[in-house]
Parts: structure tokens; sequence; C-alpha cells
């Protein structure tokens, strides 16, 4: 089910969040990253890091990933499935070391919208370990400031 407007597929309450942080940023709609998979940057970090809502649609996995830096992340809505079998819903808390290498999916029939706070840099790594993509804060602070400016939207975060 394509996304069609940033509310789609949100309950009520998550769906003030998403407004007020749409307008904190100054962007009209999530950022795109790939099928199924949005972003809503909160805060870039000054040590390097941000703070973001993440949008699934069920059935959407990230792919293998190792960390730089801790993680924390907190289901605002829907569920997601840990490597570990773990079924994280609304409500649950995760926090994941620096160095952890993991991957997840979004399960069950409603959206997953994760507040997550990432520190420093993440790796997608293959089985063997070998890095796939290397992804820094000033990627995804060029991609928010891309999409800003393909829209002619001002861009409002530092």
């Amino acid at each position: 089910m394509p996304m069609t407007t940033p509310f789609d597929g949100l309950q009520p309450h998550v769906r003030a969040h998403v407004a007020s942080a749409l307008q904190r940023a100054g962007l009209d709609t999530w950022i795109p990253e790939g099928p199924g998979k949005w972003s809503l940057p909160l805060k870039f970090l000054p040590e390097g890091g941000w703070v973001e809502l993440m949008r699934l649609e069920p059935g959407t996995k990230l792919p293998l990933h190792r960390h730089h830096g801790e993680v924390h992340g907190l289901n605002l809505q829907g569920q997601r499935r840990l490597d570990d079998g773990r079924i994280i819903g609304v409500g649950d808390y995760v926090f994941e070391p620096t160095g952890n290498v993991d991957s997840w999916e979004a399960v069950g029939d409603e959206v997953l919208v994760l507040h997550v706070v990432v520190r420093g840099d993440v790796d997608y790594v293959a089985l063997d370990g070998t890095v796939q993509r290397h992804i820094t804060t000033a990627d995804v602070r060029a991609g928010y400031q891309a999409l800003c400016a393909e829209r002619g939207l001002l861009t409002r975060l530092a």
C-alpha cells in the first residue's frame, strides 16, 4: 500500500506527532528511503547522529546493518520483529549498543512508526561483514536538504 499523504495509515495520536515534526522540519511529506520505508528528521546531532521518525509498511525489512554508536528506538505505532524473534509493539523501547549488527522487519497489519535516536554512522553489511553502504550524519542531512530543494521548501533543521 503506497503512501499518498503524510498521514496515511497513522493512528490519531501519531498524526499529531507527525504534523508537528513536518512543520518543524519544513517538509510537506516523509522522505522516501526505498520501497516501504520513509523517514522524517527531527534533529541532527552536533556530535554526529540524528533523531528521526521512521515509517515502514508491514512486510518491509531493514537489511543487515551495523551501528557505529548506540541507538535508541521507541515504537509509536505498529510492530516489528527483531532477529531474535521478539515482537516489539507500541510503547516498547529497544536499546542497541555501539557495534550492534542486526536486521528487523515491520510485521502485522499496521504501519510501523518508530522514534529513533541514532548516534554515529551506520553500515549496511553483507553476511560476511563487508560494508555495502556507509551512511553518515552528513548523508542524512544532505538527503533532507535535497528533498527540500527539489520541492522548493526551506530547510529548517541545522
